[in-house]
């Protein structure tokens, strides 16, 4: 499995989410098997969002994908600033 690991803060979440449910860059189409949104406790603007993918060209095509989408300003427009994303893969998992 590949990860997609994106981060960035929002200025307004509730904004943000619904421009993310509306799904503009296709997850299930461009291959994210599950993804899992999450927000800091202290600094709830700052998103935190991993994507799944089965294999590292796919999740390489799809992060391309979103810093294509965000250099069309389509982040400044979501209050997304500084935006990033990284390839990251699972070393282990445990369930306690």
């Amino acid at each position: 499995m590949v990860i997609v690991r994106v981060a960035h803060p929002v200025t307004d979440f509730a904004t943000w989410k619904a421009a993310f449910d509306r799904d503009p860059v296709g997850r299930q189409r461009g291959g994210v098997r599950r993804y899992r949104i999450i927000r800091a406790i202290e600094t709830p603007g700052t998103v935190g969002i991993d994507l799944e993918f089965d294999d590292r060209p796919t999740a390489e095509r799809f992060r391309d994908g979103l810093v294509q989408l965000w250099a069309s300003g389509a982040a400044q427009a979501l209050g997304i600033s500084r935006p990033q994303a990284s390839l990251h893969e699972e070393a282990d998992t445990v369930e306690l």
